[in-house]
Parts: C-alpha cells; sequence; structure tokens
C-alpha cells in the first residue's frame, strides 16, 4: 500500500515532533506556537507500506483567517490525503477538539492522535480514549511523539481508516434552529445548481458562507456570482434575525454550539479529573514570577546578558584554538606551496577568508545552545507574551514578536525563517511592517561581525556590548516600524491571543541535536555560498594586477636598499630560512623590505576592480569613518554578512606585512592604523542596519508579493544604515573618541 498521510492539528501540539519521530526528520520543533509555517514531508514505512507524510502548519480552525490556515485547508482540499492525523494535546482536550470537529464536518477520513497523553496524566486528566472514538466515529490512540510510543499503533489505525470503505465520517451538527434553516436552504441552492460542489462539500460550503470566510466568498463570486449573491443575501438576513433577537453573529453562534457539542461528548465519561481542577501547575506558579509586570521585564534582560556572558566567557578558549588552527594551515600551505596565485588564493581567498567565518564556530554553538534551553523549555513564548504590550505601542502585532525573535531577537537567528514566520499574522499591513522589520534582527551571519569588532576593540565588556547591540537593533526595529505604521502601512491594529505552552524540562539529546541543526546550517553556508563568494572576491581584489611600471618602482627600491647592505648583512639574508634568528642590522633591512612588499601589495589591492569600488565608495563612506577595504567587505555583505569578516581576512591578508603572520583578524584590526573604537561602533551600526542579504530580499517579495518592497528594503535600509552610522562616527569624533 502506498497512500499520504497529512498532520494536522493546533499549533504547538506536537506536530512536527511526530512527523520527526515517523519520518527520521530533523525538522525545527520548538515549545511555541508558530514554528511550522509551511508544510513538510517524509516517508514512513511499516509492514511493506509506505506512507507520505505530510506535516501542515497548525491552525486552530479551517477558517482562512491567517496564511498558515490557506496553506492548511488549501493542501486538504485540492491534495485530498488518504487520511488526516489529527494531532490533538490531551492536557486541552476540549480547545483542540475543535479543529477536529471541522475536520468531520468537512467529510475528512480522520484518525486522532492523543499526543502528550504523559501530561495529562501528570495534570490528573484521565482521558477514555476508547470512548472517545465511540462518540466521535473516528478511531483514537494515545501517543507521546517526544518519546514515540504510540506511533505504530497510530499508523496501523490510519491504514485501517485508509482501507475503510467509505472512510469518511459524516456529522452533522446542529447550530440552532436560525441557522439550520438557513443552512439547508443554502445548501439546497448549492445542490441544484451544482455551485462549487466539484471541489467542496455541499453543508461545509454553506457553513463556510455563514462564518463569513472571505476566501470561499471570493471563490464562489468568480465561479458564479449570481448564486454567491443569493447565499449572501441569506447569510445576511440570518445575520440581522440573530443581531435582532441575540444580539450576536452567526459565526459566534456556530462556535458556541460546536463548544456545545464537544462538552457533551466530553461528559459522557470521556474526561475525568482527580484533585482539584483549579489548583495552579507548576507552569502557572512559575509564570506568575516570570511574566510578572514589573519582575517579567527584569528577569527576561538578566537572561539575555547571561546568555550573552555564557557564550563569550565559554566560547573564548574554544575560538583560540580554532583561530590556532586556521593560522597553522596559512603556515603549512606558505611554506610547503610554490609561490603563485594558486598558494595566493588558497591563502588568502580559502583559509583567511573562509577560515575567518568558520573561527566563529564555537561561539555560534555556544549561542545556539543557549537559544535552544530558552526555546525548548518554553521560555521564548513568555518572551513573546511580554513584548506584546511593547509591540502594540509600535503598531506591530504580538506574532510579531516570534517572527523578531527567529531572525535575531537574540542574536544568532536567521531573517529567511523569520521572515516567513510572519504568516501567523492575519492583519496584512501589521504583516508586511513585521516582515520588513525583522532584517534589523542580529541574525547568525551578522553575529561573526560583531563578535570580530567587540573581541578587537570592546575586549573588556564583550557581554555587555552584545547586549547592548541586541537591545539598539529592537529600539531600531521598533522606531522603523512605527514610522511604517505611521505613513506608508497605516491601518488598525488587531488583537493578539496567544497559547503559553507549559514549561518542560529539555532533553540533553534534544539541546544537542538543535544546535547542531543550525551550526551545521552555518559550516555549510560557510563551505559552499562563502566559499564561492570568497574566492570571487579574491579574483576582484587580484585582477587586473599592478601595472609593470609601478612593480618596477617597488622593485627598484629594493634593489636602492641591497645596494647599500654590507656583505656579511647580505650573506646573511640570502642564507636565511624561515624562524632563523638574524643579527640586528639584518632584522632591521628585512623589516624595510617587508614594508615595501606590503606597500605594492596595498598598492596592487588599490589597482584591484574591488579595489578602485571600494576606493570609489570611500568619497561616502570617510563620513562614517569607513575605509576602502571596509567598503569592499560591505558590498559583498550584500550577497551574505558572513562575507564581510570573509573579506576583511582576506583584504588584510593580501596587505598584510609579514605574510607568515598567523595573528587572527581581530588583532589585526585592533593595531591597523586605521582602526580605532569609534570605526568598529560605526561599523556595527552600518551592519546591524542595512539590506538584508540576497536571500532574504528574495524571501520578502515572496511574501510581500512584489519586487517594489524587496527593492524598499534593500534602498531604504541601507540609507537609513549610513544615516545612523555617519551620525555615530561624527558626533564621537566631535566627542573626542
Amino acid at each position: 500500500m502506498e497512500a499520504m498521510i497529512a498532520l494536522a492539528g493546533n499549533p504547538n501540539c506536537g506536530k512536527t515532533t511526530l512527523f520527526n519521530s515517523l519520518t527520521g526528520a530533523r525538522q525545527h520543533v520548538g515549545n511555541y506556537p508558530g514554528v511550522t509555517v509551511e508544510k513538510k514531508e517524509g516517508i514512513y514505512r511499516l509492514n511493506g507500506h509506505r506512507f507520505n507524510i505530510v506535516d501542515l502548519p497548525g491552525t486552530y480552525s479551517l477558517t482562512a483567517y491567517s496564511l498558515e490556515e490557506v496553506v492548511a485547508r488549501d493542501f486538504l482540499i485540492n491534495e485530498k490525503p488518504g487520511v488526516v492525523i489529527n494531532i490533538v494535546d490531551a492536557s486541552n482536550l476540549e480547545r483542540n477538539l475543535y479543529l477536529t470537529l471541522q475536520f468531520i464536518e468537512m467529510g475528512m477520513p480522520v484518525c486522532i492522535a492523543l499526543n502528550m497523553i504523559d501530561m495529562a496524566y501528570s495534570r490528573g486528566i484521565k482521558i477514555d480514549h476508547e470512548a472517545l472514538s465511540r462518540l466521535l466515529g473516528v478511531p483514537v490512540v494515545p501517543t507521546m511523539a517526544r518519546s514515540g510510543q504510540g506511533k505504530e499503533d497510530l499508523i496501523r489505525a490510519a491504514r485501517q481508516v485508509l482501507e475503510k470503505e467509505g472512510g469518511r465520517t459524516e456529522l452533522k451538527i446542529s447550530y440552532g434552529p436560525d441557522i439550520d434553516v438557513g443552512l439547508d436552504r443554502m445548501e439546497a441552492i448549492i445542490r441544484e445548481v451544482g455551485f462549487m460542489t466539484d471541489t467542496y462539500p455541499s453543508r461545509w460550503l454553506a457553513l463556510k458562507y455563514m462564518e463569513s470566510d472571505e476566501q470561499i466568498r471570493c471563490l464562489g463570486k468568480q465561479r458564479d456570482a449570481q448564486t454567491a449573491e443569493k447565499l449572501e443575501s441569506i447569510v445576511e438576513e440570518v445575520a440581522n434575525h440573530l443581531q435582532l433577537t441575540v444580539d450576536s453573529f452567526p459565526e459566534a453562534i456556530i462556535a458556541d454550539y460546536r463548544y456545545g457539542y464537544i462538552r457533551s461528548v466530553l461528559k459522557q465519561g470521556v474526561i475525568s479529573y482527580s484533585g482539584d481542577r483549579n489548583r495552579l501547575f507548576v507552569s502557572d506558579k512559575i509564570d506568575k514570577v516570570v511574566v510578572n509586570r514589573f519582575a517579567g521585564p527584569l528577569i527576561m534582560l538578566a537572561v539575555l546578558l547571561g546568555l550573552y556572558h555564557f557564550t563569550f566567557t565559554y566560547s573564548e578558549i574554544p575560538v583560540a584554538w580554532t583561530e590556532a588552527m586556521f593560522g597553522w594551515m596559512g603556515e603549512m600551505v606558505d611554506r610547503y606551496m610554490p609561490d603563485g596565485l594558486l598558494k595566493s588564493m588558497i591563502i588568502s581567498g580559502v583559509i583567511d577568508g573562509v577560515g575567518g567565518v568558520l573561527g566563529f564556530v564555537p561561539l555560534i554553538m555556544f549561542m545556539f545552545f543557549g537559544i535552544a534551553i530558552l526555546e525548548d523549555s518554553g521560555y521564548l513564548a513568555r518572551v513573546a507574551f511580554m513584548l506584546d504590550r511593547v509591540f502594540r505601542i509600535f503598531g506591530l502585532h504580538g506574532s510579531s514578536v516570534m517572527a523578531f525573535i527567529v531572525s535575531g531577537g537574540i542574536a544568532g537567528g536567521c531573517a529567511v525563517p523569520g521572515v516567513m514566520a510572519t504568516r501567523t499574522l492575519k492583519s496584512p499591513r501589521e504583516r508586511l511592517a513585521t516582515l520588513l522589520t525583522v532584517p534589523f534582527m542580529n541574525c547568525g551571519a551578522k553575529l561573526p561581525v560583531f563578535a570580530l569588532l567587540v573581541a578587537a576593540f570592546f575586549a573588556e565588556k564583550e557581554a555587555l556590548m552584545m547586549f547592548a547591540i541586541t537591545i539598539v537593533s529592537w529600539i531600531g526595529a521598533l522606531l522603523v516600524a512605527k514610522l511604517l505604521r505611521t505613513t506608508v502601512i497605516r491601518g488598525a491594529s488587531t488583537p493578539f491571543v496567544m497559547e503559553l505552552p507549559p514549561y518542560r524540562l529539555p532533553t540533553f539529546k534534544g539541546l544537542l541535536i538543535h544546535t547542531w541543526e543550525r551550526t551545521w546550517q552555518y559550516i555549510k553556508k560557510a563551505g559552499t555560498v562563502i566559499l564561492g563568494i570568497s574566492i570571487i572576491l579574491f579574483a576582484l581584489m587580484t585582477f587586473p594586477g599592478l601595472p609593470a611600471d609601478q612593480t618596477a618602482v617597488f622593485e627598484a627600491q629594493r634593489e636602492d636598499l641591497r645596494a647599500t647592505l654590507s656583505d656579511d648583512v647580505d650573506g646573511e639574508l640570502e642564507a636565511a630560512e624561515d624562524g632563523t634568528d638574524l643579527s640586528a642590522a639584518a632584522r632591521a633591512v628585512h623589516l624595510q623590505l617587508l614594508q615595501i612588499d606590503a606597500a605594492e601589495a596595498e598598492a596592487a589591492l588599490r589597482h584591484s576592480i574591488a579595489g578602485r569600488f571600494g576606493t570609489g565608495l570611500e568619497t561616502l563612506s570617510r563620513w562614517a569613518g569607513l575605509d576602502w577595504r571596509t567598503n569592499i567587505a560591505l558590498v559583498g555583505g550584500f550577497a551574505a554578512k558572513e562575507v564581510i569578516v570573509a573579506t576583511l581576512g582576506t583584504a588584510y591578508s593580501l596587505g598584510e606585512v609579514d605574510p607568515e603572520d598567523s595573528r587572527s583578524l581581530s588583532e589585526i584590526l585592533a593595531r591597523s592604523p586605521q582602526w580605532r573604537p569609534l570605526t568598529a561602533l560605526s561599523l556595527i551600526v552600518f551592519v546591524m542596519f542595512y539590506a538584508p542579504c540576497f536571500v532574504s530580499v528574495v524571501c520578502i517579495v515572496r511574501e510581500a508579493g512584489s519586487w517594489k518592497w524587496g527593492l524598499f528594503s534593500m534602498v531604504f535600509n541601507t540609507i537609513l544604515a549610513f544615516t545612523l552610522s555617519v551620525a555615530v562616527f561624527q558626533v564621537g569624533r566631535l566627542a573626542g573618541f
């Protein structure tokens, strides 16, 4: 047998955990709602049968209020999976069954996974799954997705649904005399003219009209405007009657009756409680402190500061080891490879370029490990809850918080999934404002740039500086959001309701998997995209090479210097090998020769294609304190932010005084006369706010539906970043820094 099985359920019910357990995939799982915003697919095999498992975005209903609900509903309607496994949170059964009812009403073949059954038991909730199965007419299987318990029984039950003749279960709920009469009239019209019945069941279609589902109404007008008008007039008639008689709306009445039906099912011996139902559970007790109006924000700031302190304190030694390893590799290549373009490319383009990025892998791992603890424990959901009040002031929505955090609100995320996470926002204006501002967060690609500059110029206060950078990026993003919401994206805010998941003790295995997943993505990007861009930039920084007349000038300087040497010093320099101790006179000459080499290398770099471009931009960038080498790196950062560190590594390697010098890039920058703390601060501000990387821009275009907003994010962000960078540098310069 080969069939398609869809996994569907409320957000944070364990869908993706079950998907990973079934398929062996490592899709990201988080202890907060909205992690899955697009469908994922995998394969599960059992007893020779092959099942294509599809993980749908979490949704509370099948009414298309948000994009993830549209994705889930469109898939179920258009792809028609053989069976829908509806994952329900056993500890919140009543609320989760609301979606179950809609699947059954829709006529979908359903099998229920009663997930997190262990948590329900720990809360004193006992569920008779056999009684629930009998009353709903669908199989119900207790599961624990985190341990994989019950997954085989679940797939066997799903297979039975697949094999069952006419596996669809019919359910017709009464919504009271007023709505029922309206539904019957609409259903009769739909059946009579075959109005969209090739795609949707007639009663479900009538229900969606009654619930004022905008997507269905638009489709109806496109298919048959006359029939659509008849249906809408019936809905209006019912709505007016309900308004007069019970002062309510059809969609509210429908929701009330659905919950009434669910309660009647649960009261028939399905669910029983031991102990006091109103007692505070451990999560509730923790939340009384953690999300307290006064203590909560202080705890949140302390957690952030602690995370950065942990990262920089414990990653220092492994980062030094990694830098030493790449330094050693450069020395080995320099010692054993013959001089030439290939050797220069391997040392300056690959080892110094990509090595500069990979050198931060230990720091990235420590940061991701800390974030995984916050995420898996459920604390990040509390952060979103607390920040909702702040976000509303700036015209954003509480759901925007998670997109910000995913993008690097706590340094180390990525703007691409952050932009996609905005799909959970129902208001198009709030969604657009969010996806345009999430790239201001400190993603994992910006982190090496900040870490490099902080280590070079603010080494005594690393954790505090990273904390300050995080706060400034949040403030900047919120102020830009306010500006957008009061100008080009004006509109009213929508209310925010968020389910706080219970606190869970993260498993060590889960923390390691999450840390490795993100670190591997970083390493993979450095080994592919960054490597390719580094080699291209190396070529742009190498060719066309110094003209012969200028090369002759430097050669003449060397000859002039050698002409002044005594025979003893000349012989000592000729016979010297790497590591040989030179006399004072020979050392002085050797240093002068190296300075001529460095001046020639710098002249060649300035004459290169990239050098000319960087020098051309210097007219503007010098107002922000940025030199032509930094300009080359920042232009490369339009492709990917990691390239900034890689290009700085290459640029300073090509112009190094001593080619055998294996100092780290941060040490080279710290000793460079062109750099000082104010220059580093100006660059940090520019990197924080300038154009998103190319992949993020493409993602913004796709989510916003127009290149206009992609171009806007590039132009607006770069102008904003340059303005702020100039302001920081000029004010700092006037203040004497």
